[in-house]
């Protein structure tokens, strides 16, 4: 058992659980959105013509929410397999720059758990993890605190995708419910802009989003978040200059 401190195994166990309760509790504002955009994309999956078995082992299988969403109108259209899978790539090499962020704090893990648990985790759950865990110093309950986020997610999610599979036929399409899930996950995103930086990255993705929203394959979201992403870095390091600057400025005087 992974402890990089002197602790006690009675003390250990207490501060794992502990740390599990905590992700837990800090996961369970999200759970209201994950639960609407699983719904929405249960019901996509029928509207798109799938089969409730291709739709639950997709759901199953896949767990990417927008890779789902992506795909689905391309099968609809009967396109090659190919660029289905090279969009759906496309969609998910945000969960690249995870996988870097994730990796150091669990070196310790066996490839296979890391490997299961790469495939559990979401968005939100990398977000925060990263706001209670900034550096990849060794701290005990790290692993624990991202399985109470990551088991209330995965779950919720599977559980109300596959509602939404199962009562497609049964939800109008008037109901709007589609912007019912874009809603509920901006309303959990908006309070983790914290940050100049953030915001400016953000900022910035939303306008080449927005602007490329017609091109092929989602193309124009594979830019948005890689421009987004090096305007914030940018950003952040002018910042961090300046103040230094500043700081040093000061101490001349």
């Amino acid at each position: 058992m992974f402890n990089p401190t002197n602790l006690s195994p009675p003390l250990l166990k207490e501060a794992q659980q502990k740390a599990f309760r905590a992700g837990v509790r800090d996961g369970l504002p999200t759970l209201l959105g994950i639960a609407a955009w699983s719904l929405v994309v249960g019901v996509a999956m029928i509207k798109t013509q799938l089969t409730i078995w291709q739709a639950l082992g997709m759901t199953l299988l896949v767990f990417a929410g927008s890779a789902q969403l992506a795909a689905l109108p391309l099968i609809a259209l009967n396109a090659p397999i190919w660029v289905i899978f090279v969009t759906c790539l496309i969609v998910n090499l945000r969960f690249i720059i995870f996988s870097v962020i994730l990796a150091p704090h669990f070196t310790h893990l066996n490839w296979r758990q890391r490997l299961l648990w790469s495939y559990l985790s979401g968005d939100l759950v990398i977000v925060l993890f990263t706001q209670r865990y900034p550096t990849t110093a060794p701290e005990v309950g790290k692993f624990e605190y991202l399985k109470g986020l990551i088991i209330p997610n995965w779950t919720t999610w599977q559980i109300c995708s596959i509602v939404g599979i199962l009562l497609a036929s049964q939800i109008p399409e008037d109901w709007g419910i589609g912007y019912a899930g874009a809603l509920a996950i901006l309303c959990i995103l908006l309070p983790m802009l914290m940050n100049l930086n953030t915001l400016m990255g953000v900022a910035v993705a939303v306008t080449i989003a927005v602007v490329t929203i017609h091109w092929p394959y989602k193309l124009g979201l594979l830019l948005a978040v890689i421009i987004g992403m090096s305007c914030s870095l940018l950003f952040a390091q002018w910042r961090t200059a300046k103040v230094n600057e500043q700081g040093k400025r000061i101490g001349n005087e």
